[in-house]
């Protein structure tokens, strides 16, 4: 069933409205966002600084204890150190580093020996290039105040939730998409599978549906399967056994320059979907924010059709 991708015609009137709508809600709620992950964010970075002295006694110890720590410490130096940078400067592992980045964890296939060599390294380089003007009592007798860690705490937070704005407001944006489907679908007599339950995604009962669902699919040449989350899985009311649910991915944009590098992903899982379960595949987005046509127009020729969160109400011609 086609909803939306047959009708360019509402396309210029639709993303108006869905930018209003963007730009509305990021005026209002995009602020707490941020300022509750800040306030976290300070603990945390307040928690790194006891351990390591407030930045005077940088242990590999304490890295390796808890590997978490390291972009607090990156965004500790003056200038403050991108990934890539700190480990040209140290001479570490690329491994080592991006791992602690991205897993929070130490690589598992190196000593204990080389670990603490490398993290030695790190530990030389922050401490070198801690920024004086934030850790005021660097290179002072007097140990620092309350006040002047906690205002330190502040300033790396600030760094750090800086470098991740966008994801912090992108999924701040998701939850909400996803909270106004599920008062849709409840408000109609759907019932929440909650994630972990062991429901399989083509086994859910008519008239159910749940959140970021592992969908399985092969790879190219069939041979090797992964999984892929759905952010909402549909089972319709009228659904009859062996009907496959519908699903929505929540997709949400501050700006048109975004969606353009980003319109790719959202094929690519269609393809996958395809190639492994046919046609009956219905693999839909909810919009909310910059999708322009050109945006639109690669989806719509992909087969992939939407929903404007501005008119949550198109949902019901899905068969939902």
């Amino acid at each position: 069933m086609v909803v939306n991708l047959d009708k360019p015609n509402r396309w210029k009137a639709d993303i108006a409205q869905s930018v209003d709508m963007y730009n509305d809600w990021f005026m209002k709620f995009a602020p707490h966002a941020f300022r509750t992950t800040r306030i976290q964010t300070t603990k945390d970075v307040e928690a790194a600084l006891h351990s390591t002295g407030n930045i005077t006694n940088i242990q590999p110890a304490i890295i390796r204890e808890h590997p978490e720590i390291l972009p607090t410490l990156r965004m500790s130096t003056c200038p403050p150190l991108a990934v890539d940078r700190l480990i040209g400067l140290a001479g570490v592992s690329t491994s080592l580093v991006k791992r602690m980045e991205s897993e929070k964890k130490l690589p598992l296939r190196m000593s204990a020996t080389a670990i603490d060599a490398e993290l030695t390294k790190i530990a030389a380089i922050i401490e070198k290039m801690a920024d004086p003007d934030i850790f005021v009592w660097l290179g002072r007798k007097e140990p620092p105040t309350e006040a002047e860690i906690h205002r330190a705490a502040t300033i790396v937070a600030d760094r750090l939730c800086g470098a991740v704005a966008n994801p912090i407001i992108r999924n701040a944006q998701e939850k909400r998409q996803l909270a106004a489907i599920e008062a849709w679908l409840e408000a109609r007599s759907y019932k929440l599978i909650p994630i972990g339950n062991g429901t399989r995604f083509d086994a859910m009962p008519p008239g159910t549906f749940s959140f970021r669902l592992n969908v399985p699919v092969k790879l190219e040449g069939g041979v090797q399967s992964v999984n892929i989350p759905i952010d909402a899985v549909i089972m319709p009311n009228s659904a009859k056994k062996g009907d496959f649910p519908i699903f929505f991915e929540a997709k949400s944009a501050g700006d048109f320059t975004n969606t353009n590098k980003r319109r790719k992903e959202e094929a690519v899982k269609m393809a996958q979907l395809r190639s492994t379960y046919g046609d009956k595949v219905q693999f839909n987005l909810f919009l909310c924010g910059y999708f322009e046509s050109g945006y639109l127009g690669y989806e719509a020729a992909e087969g992939i059709d939407w929903v404007w969160e501005h008119r949550i109400d198109d949902l019901a011609q899905f068969g939902i």
